[in-house]
């Protein structure tokens, strides 16, 4: 549906605000905000100004690099797009079924990637606003006042973050874009004496999760009112789920539900999401707005993510995480959440469910086999669809007889969450914005809100089609001597 602030008539003739940086998120956007004269809100947009090509130039690359380039997205994730990649690549290699060890030690790194990547967020970047307030002093506000004021929790999100990072190391061979998932397999096996590393800390890091769980559900009771209404803007739900309806953030099939719970599609396999899912593209950013096909560009948007994943499942497979589940979702007495600041709560679920799931998958004698690699009849075509921490990620390739690939086309969780985080900033504005001489601490309410959604900007800056391009050229003396502009097609 399209919001009444996405235009605004004769922007010209009305103030306009810039947040920008927006701060505390990885990579870079910003926001605008129009005014009149009664400090009345007529648009808010967010803006994705960075623009990376990867779809354009792995075009020409050799398969088997797809993997380690397509991390160079980004630093905060690069373990979801290494292994969704792996993951589609594996199709042109023929190995539709991988080894059980490499099967179990891709798990591993991906659940290690949850567990870091949701500990970073919430305990370093979300959690002044949670803990602080949303306007309180900016000095405070950050990771370095989350120590002073709460060393305990800051300590215990240093350290999750840190064995997550272990995890990673171990399995993918560096903690920052390691080389382990290879079209196929692996190329790296995990050792006892590895496995014992990471066993050492497990029950530490299992209490610290449990902790993180309690904490951000005592928040919310502390803030109902606040964090229940805040940025709300029900829409539908899209995720991976497990072949037996049960959380997998490794593999599955998609479901996507509306936003009274009812199943839109269900078991939809991995190379056929196309078939449901499109993309539309907007002057004003370089990232996309995915739609569901049958509902259509203006009322088939829709939330990815924590809070999508532990509502479209039907049950988690672990214990502790289930019951934490199950606390979440009784808080709405039946009905589906769409509260922003919820995804904090399911995002604690998800780090406690994947410290859970690493246990088990240390206790599996099969992790420590050699036998690590698959192949079968060569393909030409495979799509790999994991659900990186902040929600659903597609890669699907093309390769031709030269083992080059062709066609690359990447579908990122903050894309999928693009007309979410919009209309979120939006209903933030109506409320908070709306007829207030803006100060820092309004202001916040709006990055609080993008905030809660875990954006990954870089990660989301693609184009379709051809990106605009001006160039200007000037004499010495400043003076203009010619100008070309490119417009989508045309060069003149």
């Amino acid at each position: 549906m399209t919001s009444p602030l996405d235009t605004a008539e004769h922007p010209d003739k009305l103030r306009r605000i810039v947040i920008e940086p927006l701060s505390r998120v990885e990579g870079h956007g910003k926001v605008t905000i129009l005014l009149d004269d009664q400090r009345k809100v007529h648009q808010v947009r967010l803006h994705i100004v960075e623009f990376r090509g990867f779809e354009r130039f792995i075009q020409g690359r050799p398969y088997w690099e797809v993997p380690v380039m397509v991390q160079r997205l980004c630093g905060i994730c690069p373990v979801s797009h290494h292994l969704a990649a792996a993951k589609a690549l594996d199709q042109v290699v023929g190995a539709h079924e991988l080894t059980a060890a490499a099967e179990r030690i891709r798990r591993l790194m991906h659940y290690g990637q949850i567990l870091q990547s949701h500990a970073l967020h919430f305990f370093h970047l979300a959690s002044p606003d949670l803990l602080f307030g949303f306007g309180s002093d900016v000095g405070k506000r950050n990771v370095v006042g989350v120590l002073e004021a709460y060393p305990d929790i800051g300590r215990q999100g240093i350290m999750l973050r840190k064995f997550g990072q272990e995890v990673i190391r171990i399995t993918a061979g560096k903690r920052v874009h390691g080389t382990g998932a290879i079209p196929g397999g692996m190329n790296k096996a995990v050792s006892a004496r590895e496995r014992d590393e990471l066993l050492t800390p497990l029950p530490d890091v299992l209490s610290w999760a449990q902790a993180g769980v309690r904490l951000v559900a005592e928040l919310h009771r502390q803030n109902r009112t606040l964090y229940d209404d805040f940025g709300t803007v029900p829409s539908s739900l899209l995720s991976l789920v497990g072949r037996d309806g049960k959380l997998d953030l490794y593999d599955g099939v998609l479901r996507a539900r509306d936003a009274d719970g009812a199943i839109i599609f269900d078991g939809v396999e991995c190379q056929d999401y196309g078939v449901q899912l499109r993309e539309n593209v907007r002057s004003w950013s370089y990232m996309k707005f995915p739609f569901i096909v049958s509902r259509g560009a203006e009322h088939g948007w829709y939330k990815v993510g924590p809070l999508a994943r532990i509502q479209n499942c039907d049950a988690i497979g672990t214990p502790l995480a289930e019951a934490a589940r199950q606390e979440l979702l009784e808080s709405a007495q039946g009905l589906l959440i769409h509260a922003p600041l919820a995804y904090h709560w399911a995002r604690m679920v998800e780090l406690l469910y994947a410290a859970e799931v690493i246990q088990r998958l240390l206790a599996d004698p099969e992790l420590l086999s050699l036998d690590l690699i698959a192949s079968g009849p060569r393909g030409r075509s495979g799509v790999g669809i994991i659900e990186a921490p902040r929600g659903t990620l597609i890669h699907h390739y093309e390769v031709d007889d030269r083992d080059l690939v062709t066609m690359c086309n990447l579908i990122v969780s903050t894309t999928h969450n693009n007309q979410a985080m919009n209309e979120a900033i939006r209903q933030v504005a109506r409320t908070y914005i709306d007829g207030h001489e803006p100060s820092e601490g309004l202001l916040n309410h709006i990055e609080v809100a993008i905030r809660a959604f875990d954006p990954c900007l870089s990660c989301a800056t693609h184009a379709l089609g051809k990106m605009p391009l001006a160039v200007e050229i000037v004499d010495a003396s400043g003076n203009l001597v010619t100008r070309l502009v490119r417009d989508g097609e045309h060069l003149g």
